[in-house]
């Protein structure tokens, strides 16, 4: 690897069931750009792939390989959305981003990475899983293709400048009035992925403490400061900061694809809608 870009890193879906150890689940950011990206080459869904996050590396192949990019906008030579071969020793060199935040880069075969706790997902905090990678390191692309490469993703998901996040009541949702859907937010500099940290009007969080109680991806936490704090793939697994709202299932891609200084908005949504929209999303992955 000539150049890793800002921050890359091995992913897959995620490693589940160690929670009661304090390790939440990690893996992609936008699941959906990495599974289309698996797809398109002929993997499984969950094969291991490089996220890049908004700056691409430079990566020298030392044998052909059909590849795809998909997720946010990086300057490519070549198109997202599909499939492409590329010759042995070729170079592919990929720029910073100009919409969205990540970009993922899947090779037909996968990538051939040891498993920790099942799962190849690099959990950047905790360092389970291995780390960010550097510029001279290499990986060994695997054979584990199921299928044909598929055709060019139709109408991919399109990506803005910020987002409207669909969410559904959380715990304490009782204990807040409706400020969370009336204001737009900008995401902070101090956002990662443990938490997307949000500045805009304080929500007027309840008084009194909390015990601690578990959390999930995607809940909208509520400090003593009032600013709201999302919490994404590498978040805490307990907390005692009140809840008035989770981001829902289908818009977790759009979370992974925010960037330092995009607005965002909350809309309040019915879980049979959520179902709905998750079950939109899932079809269009089955046209690929």
């Amino acid at each position: 690897m000539a150049s890793p870009g800002l921050l890359t890193t091995v992913q897959d879906l995620g490693r589940f069931g160690w929670a009661h150890f304090g390790i939440s689940a990690s893996g992609a950011a936008d699941p959906l750009a990495f599974r289309a990206a698996n797809l398109l080459v002929g993997n499984a869904e969950n094969a291991p792939a490089l996220e890049m996050t908004l700056t691409g590396g430079e990566f020298v192949f030392e044998q052909s390989a059909v590849i795809a990019l998909t997720g946010a906008d990086f300057a490519s030579p070549i198109p997202l959305w599909t499939p492409v071969e590329l010759a042995s020793g070729e170079t592919l060199r990929l720029g910073p981003s100009r919409n969205g935040a990540r970009c993922y880069l899947a090779v037909r075969g996968g990538l051939d990475v040891p498993l920790v706790m099942g799962s190849a997902s690099v959990h950047v905090m905790t360092g389970v899983g291995g780390r960010p990678l550097r510029k001279g390191d290499w990986l060994v692309i695997g054979d584990a293709a199921v299928r044909r490469p598929r055709r060019p993703a139709v109408n991919p998901p399109a990506l803005a400048g910020g987002a409207t996040l669909r969410a559904t009541p959380g715990l304490q949702a009782h204990l807040f009035n409706d400020d969370l859907y009336r204001t737009e937010y900008t995401v902070r500099e101090e956002s990662d992925r443990m938490g997307i940290r949000l500045q805009g009007p304080a929500l007027t969080a309840p008084t009194g403490g909390m015990l601690s109680e578990g959390v999930a991806l995607g809940a909208v936490q509520a400090p003593p400061d009032g600013q709201p704090i999302i919490l994404f793939v590498e978040h805490q697994t307990s907390g005692g900061y009140p809840k008035p709202a989770n981001v829902i299932s289908a818009d977790f891609r759009r979370l992974g694809q925010l960037r330092p200084r995009d607005h965002v908005t909350f809309e309040r949504i019915t879980m049979e809608g959520a179902v709905e929209l998750l079950r939109e999303q899932e079809n269009w992955l089955l046209k690929l």
